[in-house]
């Protein structure tokens, strides 16, 4: 028996929500197939960026903050939204230095994935960025609160392993370091 791949079109939408860092938007949807009518929600974000920072040493910059979904603190690398019109590498590079004060000249573009395709519509682009150095002082969002963390490249394996790192975003943005065999 041949599977069938169902699809759906989007005939309408209205905004539901605007939350400040992202849209709420429903769809009213037809299944290709038979037409039957469904709704489905979407969260529209903007694209994001996360850099794997290295120091000329092979320590990694990491960060920790406190994440409301999660209501815990947690240890992942610097990233964030991508400004209008701006490039996902100039945005790596601004993020990277507003979250921890360090920067480099050589930025290196790993990939780029989905954070969340069954209700997200963005893309992450990640990043390394090599031979880092600290070359300012941190400058917070208004509701960021950060502190780095310098960690040896051999650790993050285990970071991962023990659930130390467990941010999926950055374990995506490591994967891709670990394929690109750029370091």
């Amino acid at each position: 028996m041949k599977q069938i791949l169902e699809t759906w079109t989007r005939k309408q939408s209205k905004a539901v929500a605007d939350c400040r860092v992202f849209k709420v938007r429903e769809d009213a949807c037809e299944r290709d197939s038979d037409g039957k009518a469904a709704t489905f929600f979407v969260i529209e974000n903007p694209d994001w960026v996360n850099v794997i920072a290295l120091t000329k040493e092979k320590q990694v910059v990491l960060i920790e903050q406190f994440r409301h979904g999660s209501e815990e603190i947690i240890l992942e690398i610097p990233g964030g939204m991508m400004d209008e019109n701006e490039t996902a590498e100039f945005a790596a590079k601004r993020e990277l230095l507003e979250e921890t004060g360090y920067s480099s000249d050589e930025f290196v573009y790993l990939g780029k994935s989905r954070p969340n395709p069954a209700i997200q519509n963005n893309w992450i682009y990640h990043y390394a960025a090599l031979n880092c150095e600290k070359t300012q002082e941190t400058a917070f969002d208004e509701h960021e609160s950060v502190i780095t963390k310098l960690v040896a490249l051999a650790n993050i394996e285990n970071l991962v392993e023990s659930g130390k790192i467990t941010h999926s975003l950055a374990i995506v943005g490591f994967y891709y370091l670990n394929l690109s065999n750029k370091i």
